[in-house]
C-alpha cells in the first residue's frame, strides 16, 4: 500500500449514524427481522434506494417489491444489509473512473451485476455466508475510486491505459502503475471504517482465497474471486469470462450447477 493511497483512506469522512445502527442490529445475535426493518424505515431515502436495487430485473422477481419488510423477507437480513451499505458507502465518494475507461454508470452496473450473480448463485445454498458475501460483492470494487483519483493526480492515465492493454489484467496494471490493487485498497478502507474482520479478510484475500483466516472466509473469498472473473470491468458477462470462472469453480470445488442456473438468470 502506498503512502498516497493510505493518506486518502485516512482522510475519508466517517460513515453516517445509519450505518452504525444497521451494523449494530446485524451483529446482535438477539436482533430480529423486525429490528432491521425498523432501522431501515427510519431513513426514507435509504429505503427508496434499497427498494430500487431490489427491484432490478437482474434478480428475476416477477412481482414488485414495494416494502422494506418484503425485501428483508425475500433476500434475508444479510443481503439487505449489503443493499444498504452499498447505497450509503458509494455516496461517500466522488466518482471518476475515467482512468479505467468506464463511466460512473458502468461502474455502478459492475457492482450491481456482481451482487446479483452472488445472490442468484449463493442465496439458498450458501445462505450463512451472505452476511459477508452480499456487502463484499457490492463493495469490493470501491478501491478503484481511490486508485483512479491517484492516477489522475499523478497524470498517469495514458500509462495506466497502456498497462491495461499490455497486461490484460486490471490488478496487475494497478500494481504496476500505482503499487497496489483494488482488493487491498478496498479492504483497507473497510478496516479504517472498522467493519467486521470477516468482511475485510474476504475482500482483501479474494485474489488468494487460501490466505483468508477461516474456512468460511476462504470459501467466501473463492466465491468472490469467481464472481469478479465472471463479470468483466465493463459490466459484461461473456462466454470467455464464464469459461474462466468455471475453471476456478472446479479448482475451488464450488457448486457448478447453481452457478449455471445463476448465469441463466443473469442472461
Amino acid at each position: 500500500m502506498t503512502e498516497e493511497i493510505l493518506k486518502k483512506i485516512k482522510q475519508l469522512p466517517p460513515l453516517p449514524e445509519s450505518v452504525m445502527q444497521i451494523e449494530a442490529v446485524y451483529q446482535d445475535p438477539d436482533s430480529t427481522f423486525n429490528d432491521m426493518v425498523k432501522i431501515l424505515e427510519k431513513d426514507p431515502l435509504l429505503t427508496a434506494d434499497i427498494l430500487k436495487a431490489a427491484n432490478s430485473p437482474l434478480y428475476g422477481f416477477s412481482r414488485e417489491i414495494n416494502a422494506i419488510s418484503q425485501a428483508v423477507g425475500l433476500f434475508g437480513m444479510g443481503t439487505v444489509r449489503g443493499f444498504a451499505l452499498a447505497s450509503i458507502v458509494k455516496k461517500s465518494f466522488p466518482l471518476d473512473l475515467s482512468p479505467y475507461g468506464i463511466s460512473n454508470e458502468t461502474f455502478s452496473e459492475l457492482s450491481k451485476k456482481q451482487h446479483a450473480l452472488t445472490t442468484a448463485w449463493c442465496l439458498r445454498k450458501e445462505n450463512k455466508l451472505m452476511g459477508v458475501l452480499s456487502p463484499a460483492a457490492f463493495l469490493v470494487e470501491i478501491g478503484k475510486v481511490l486508485i483512479a483519483q491517484q492516477i489522475i493526480a499523478d497524470k498517469q492515465e495514458d500509462e495506466f491505459q497502456a498497462a491495461l492493454e499490455d497486461l490484460s489484467n486490471v490488478e496487475a496494471a494497478e500494481r504496476e502503475i500505482v503499487g497496489t490493487d483494488t482488493p487491498e485498497v478496498s479492504a483497507t478502507i473497510f478496516k479504517h471504517w472498522k467493519f467486521e474482520d470477516s468482511l475485510v479478510d474476504v475482500i482483501g484475500n479474494c485474489l488468494s482465497p487460501e490466505s483468508a483466516k477461516t474456512e468460511d472466509n476462504q470459501r467466501a473469498a473463492k466465491i468472490l474471486h469467481v464472481v469478479r472473473v465472471t463479470v468483466a470491468l465493463n459490466g459484461q458477462i461473456t462466454d470467455e469470462s464464464v469459461a474462466e470462472a468455471k475453471e476456478l469453480i472446479e479448482a475451488y470445488k464450488l457448486d457448478m450447477e447453481s452457478f449455471d442456473k445463476a448465469i441463466e438468470t443473469m442472461r
